[in-house]
């Protein structure tokens, strides 16, 4: 059993319950379950509550852990470093970096956090990227989730990285995804991504109005409106 506890968030994924049991597997210990919570600041904090120890890995519900992470040879985080993430490998566009990847939190850390569009990059304290890839995001399981994804990522790129991340690496990622040709539904995350760079110059000036990208009904009606109402269940 690893010395960490470990917590799956997830919302409406569909192959949640799938990911929580290999994530299970892989980390050798139960992990707790978060499901279904609206608004997406809440339910990061919520995660702090359901665990006994000051540091902890948080999965989304929709990351494959790779079968041989090494979950063994992790390390705690040091001083002043709140979160560290794992990169994660895209399925529609060969992209590889910490979007949707394994993350290490600090419990205290989320109970503080503070206000911030890409909600964990309100963390008190450093964000430490690592190089290692620990399993693949599986955000492509359905039209509207393989849109979400590049609309949210894309608006939120365009608008600027809240990481620290260059103009140049922020569009470099935007082109990879605006040219998503690969795996299931990734025309969706393509035509997601060019409807989130529209969405972020119409509004990204207007924090109350952008931070719509943080809640799912909204994103959901949105996709109807923009795309193909019939596509929204798969």
């Amino acid at each position: 059993m690893t010395g960490f506890d470990a917590v799956l968030l997830s919302y409406d994924e569909p192959q949640a319950d799938l990911l929580h049991t290999r994530l299970t597997h892989v980390l050798g210990r139960p992990v707790k379950r978060l499901h279904g919570v609206r608004g997406m600041r809440r339910a990061y904090r919520l995660t702090a509550e359901l665990v006994d120890a000051e540091q902890f890995f948080l999965s989304d519900g929709d990351f494959a852990i790779d079968e041989d992470f090494s979950v063994g040879e992790v390390e705690p985080l040091a001083d002043g470093v709140a979160m560290r993430v794992w990169q994660a490998a895209n399925p529609v566009n060969g992209l590889v970096y910490g979007y949707g990847g394994l993350k290490l939190i600090r419990r205290t850390a989320l109970r503080e956090m503070g206000q911030a569009v890409d909600v964990l990059a309100a963390l008190p304290g450093r964000v430490e990227f690592c190089r290692q890839t620990a399993g693949v995001t599986r955000f492509n399981q359905s039209p509207f989730h393989a849109w979400k994804a590049g609309f949210r990522e894309c608006a939120m790129l365009a608008r600027g990285s809240e990481y620290g991340m260059t103009d140049a690496s922020a569009q470099e990622r935007i082109d990879a995804w605006k040219a998503s040709s690969t795996g299931d539904f990734a025309a969706y995350a393509a035509a997601g991504a060019l409807d989130g760079l529209d969405f972020a110059q119409a509004v990204g000036r207007d924090p109350e109005r952008f931070e719509a990208i943080n809640d799912p009904a909204w994103l959901l009606q949105h996709f109807a409106v923009l795309r193909d109402e019939q596509a929204v269940a798969g």
